[in-house]
């Protein structure tokens, strides 16, 4: 019997100056990067909580929280990895993945590949399993003001030997 688990996540960051802009594990050129206790990597940041929610098992802040010094300045490639011991532990492994990142600025399109590249490698999936998109809000809500970037990622998750 094939068992399937789904999740969802959503996570969302402010530009601010003097800090990297690092999306999907890609340093993206840009005069603002986003804050946050990690690299801020807000498409993997997503993709962790849809991995954690598909198995009921809290979100990034429960297993990384903001206070701990560890996390500091930590890449969210690193994270994720973390994440995927706790799937395989659980007997799962990733079957696709489906995400979208909103930001008015910088265009996202030239590193796409590369973030899809960076995902499948640490999600231990093949890339065309990997579905990575950008938007914009056409000026609209904070992203559009450029005050920050948002993601929404979607998994399925698929029992190993299920």
């Amino acid at each position: 019997m094939l068992v399937i688990k789904v999740g969802i996540g959503y996570d969302v960051h402010a530009l601010v100056e003097d800090r990297l802009l690092i999306i999907g594990g890609v340093e993206i050129p840009f005069e603002r990067g986003l804050l946050g206790h990690s690299d801020a990597d807000v498409l993997i940041h997503a993709i962790m909580d849809s991995l954690l929610g598909a198995l009921a098992l809290g979100d990034i802040g429960k297993h990384f929280p903001d206070h701990d010094p560890r996390y500091c300045g930590i890449s969210s490639l690193a994270l994720l990895a973390q994440v995927m011991e706790l799937i395989e532990a659980e007997g799962y492994r990733v079957g696709n993945i489906d995400s979208i990142i909103v930001a008015e600025r910088p265009k996202l399109a030239p590193f796409i590949p590369q973030m899809c590249s960076n995902l499948a490698c640490v999600l231990k999936i093949n890339e065309s399993c990997v579905s990575v998109k950008a938007t914009t809000t056409e000026r609209l809500g904070f992203e559009g003001r450029g005050e920050g970037i948002a993601a929404q990622a979607i998994v399925n998750l698929e029992k190993v030997g299920g």
